[in-house]
């Protein structure tokens, strides 16, 4: 091979080409592609367009594979999904792996880095910048094209770079990969400051987007960078870099490499706020970008089935995440959806992907009589405080609704004729389930609780009067039969599991794929907000968008917009007046909007509040209860520890001890 085509980083070894993902089926045919005779050698890879297209699904190989258990940062290493301990490996843990959830039980360690894909994404990173070094040789491609591919090779190595930098902190930003024989103290780097990282990243993706296509041509190129993507990555990153965790903080003014540089330099007031306007900027201009080309919220409007408003509600609500992307007549609200877990990468079996196994093990089978040998096992629950964290149908917290004082959330109530819509009539459940926001009964299943979905054959026409309900108390059909089996704590994540899995014989469970959604617009609608409200508060000279964009995503979730609830049912009028109670409101805001999508791990973390948070502590009901009265007890089940290390991963000992330029994070 020739000297000077070689390049290489010192996190990866030098296999510059590593298995072309092969499984990104049906959303992405384009992808799903495999040499003929092995793997490519750069000299040959830019021969032809053909060759070269290989390469180019090799860079998006390395996407982190969001939504897959094993693999997502968010998913099961907070405290919005908790796994039942000591499951059997043999019957669900090689199915949909807990390895993620030691992260949540404060097991981390430089030794144990969960997560750790910290050289995949530098050789990611080599994979782009081979690709931009070399795509204009391809004789067979337009000018055109090639621009567009070298466009999609920077949005990569951006994306790239933004997942090491929300995960470890300040890295060192490979603006271009080093020849193969640089001498040991070159390739021995130093992480450059959270500045210069974020500068970075937003540059290149400032860069991509006018070479990018304005959307996908088919439904087969479906997760291949665009300008909607694009755009919107660069509104989220640039609201991270804003944020307090890496805006400025003071937190980590003790973390200085071994030159004497601050990897977190401080700044004063105008300083962090030119961070926040640039974001504002960023999110309105991503707005307009999807906007034009059809984004929308998800809406009842695309419901088609005779439901009460109630249950179109809802079922809208729970669509808005969990329907497919890449179809026809497809979700138009999702930007962004992660199509590598829809197949089998290098290394992911089909028994590790969400979309089946997660929801056929987690999935509590609600058809009477239905079994299944390998599935409905329950074992992954919402703490109590996911439950308590919605707000009351007036749209506001518990704590705060004028008509829940005095209340005992956890009495135990009846479902009653004016609440069948979401609790089974005549069954006894508990207050705390009863007047709640449609996003509660959205997201949540609960002992009690209408569950939209799951026929034993649905044809894509759903009856209304063939709902079933939960029955989790023990003896009930979803109760507790083992040690290997939930409920963990009395609730389900029924967001993530789509209307349409079903059961159609005892083994031969139907799962309804669907790509993982990274970015949809009520995201987006959030960050604008709260980037607009860090800029000027709630009454400066964009208000009314703040206003109405915060406004649209509660409307979609049928509340009263956020004057009305607070002025009329609320213990605080005029709480959205003051830049603090508007900035409590927008995150409570994105917790409810985007629960269960992999967020909230990371903007308590950006916030600064992960701390308060995981000190309540995972809470649920007595799941071992069949009486009401015995299942509806408030009961620890974790302590959940966590301090100011755990805002960012350590960096493997293994990699400081190879380079000892790399200062270890604080803390490790």
């Amino acid at each position: 091979m020739i000297m000077h085509n070689k390049v290489f980083n010192f996190f990866a070894s030098f296999a510059f080409l590593a298995s072309v993902v092969t499984g990104l089926a049906s959303c992405n045919n384009w992808l799903d592609v495999v040499p003929d005779d092995g793997i490519p050698e750069v000299e040959t890879a830019f021969n032809l367009r053909a060759t070269a297209i290989r390469y180019l699904a090799t860079c998006y190989s390395y996407m982190p594979m969001e939504g897959l258990p094993a693999y997502d940062s968010g998913m099961l290493t907070g405290d919005e999904l908790w796994d039942l301990e000591g499951r059997i490996v043999s019957n669900t843990s090689t199915r949909v792996s807990a390895i993620m959830s030691n992260i949540a039980k404060g097991r981390m360690s430089a030794t144990s880095v969960y997560g750790n894909d910290f050289g995949s994404m530098y050789e990611g990173i080599r994979c782009c910048d081979i690709l931009v070094d070399h795509v204009f040789d391809v004789p067979d491609m337009t000018r055109e094209e090639k621009e567009q591919w070298v466009a999609e090779a920077k949005f990569l190595k951006a994306f790239y770079h933004f997942n090491l930098v929300r995960k470890w902190g300040p890295v060192p930003v490979i603006k271009e990969s080093l020849p193969i024989d640089s001498d040991v103290e070159t390739v021995r780097v130093y992480r450059d400051n959270i500045d210069t990282c974020f500068n970075f990243i937003l540059r290149l993706l400032e860069e991509a987007e006018p070479f990018l296509p304005a959307t996908n041509p088919s439904n087969d190129e479906y997760g291949r960078a665009n300008q909607k993507i694009c755009a919107s990555l660069r509104a989220k990153v640039a609201t991270y870099a804003a944020s307090p965790l890496f805006n400025g903080n003071p937190d980590q003014a003790a973390l200085i490499d071994n030159r004497g540089v601050a990897l977190f330099p401080n700044k004063n007031t105008k300083e962090k706020l030119e961070r926040w306007r640039y974001a504002m900027d960023a999110c309105k201009h991503a707005i307009t970008v999807c906007e034009a080309e059809g984004v929308k919220l998800y809406d009842t409007s695309l419901i088609s089935y005779p439901f009460t408003d109630s249950l179109r509600i809802t079922l809208a609500l729970r669509n808005s995440f969990n329907q497919r992307w890449a179809e026809d007549n497809g979700n138009p609200e999702i930007i962004w959806a992660n199509t590598q877990m829809l197949g089998y990468p290098t290394g992911v079996t089909k028994a590790n992907t969400l979309a089946f196994f997660f929801q056929r093990l987690c999935l509590p089978i609600l058809i009477p009589g239905r079994t299944d040998m390998l599935g409905g096992y329950r074992f992954i629950g919402a703490p109590l405080k996911i439950a308590e964290q919605f707000y009351t149908n007036h749209g506001v917290p518990i704590q705060n609704d004028l008509a829940w004082e005095g209340v005992n959330t956890m009495s135990l109530r009846t479902g009653d004729a004016e609440h069948n819509y979401y609790l089974e009539e005549g069954y006894t459940t508990v207050q705390l389930n009863f007047d709640r926001e449609p996003r509660f009964y959205a997201s949540l299943g609960f002992d009690g609780g209408i569950w939209l979905g799951q026929l034993s054959n649905y044809n894509r026409k759903l009856d209304p009067e063939n709902v079933y309900f939960v029955s989790c108390r023990q003896g009930g059909q979803q109760g507790i039969t083992s040690a290997e089996t939930g409920p963990v704590t009395g609730y389900f994540p029924k967001k993530m599991f789509n209307y349409q899995s079903t059961w159609t014989g005892d083994t031969a469970p139907s799962m309804y794929l669907y790509a993982w959604p990274m970015i949809r617009l009520s995201d987006l609608y959030l960050l604008y907000a709260e980037c607009i409200n860090e800029v000027e508060g709630p009454n400066g000279a964009n208000s009314v968008d703040l206003y109405k964009y915060l406004n649209a995503v509660r409307s979609r979730a049928a509340i009263p917009d956020v004057k009305t609830s607070w002025d009329t049912y609320s213990n605080n009028p005029g709480y959205y007046n003051s830049q603090s109670g508007m900035r409590d409101i927008i995150h409570r805001e994105r917790i409810n909007e985007l629960t269960f999508e992999s967020q909230r791990f990371w903007d308590l973390r950006r916030w600064k509040e992960a701390s308060t948070e995981y000190a309540k502590g995972i809470y649920g009901f007595h799941i071992t209860g069949s009486a009401p009265e015995d299942y509806y007890v408030r009961t620890f089940i974790s302590e959940q520890p966590f301090g100011l290390k755990d805002y960012f991963w350590p960096i493997a000992t293994s990699y400081i001890e190879v380079n000892p330029n790399m200062v270890q994070n604080l803390g490790w």
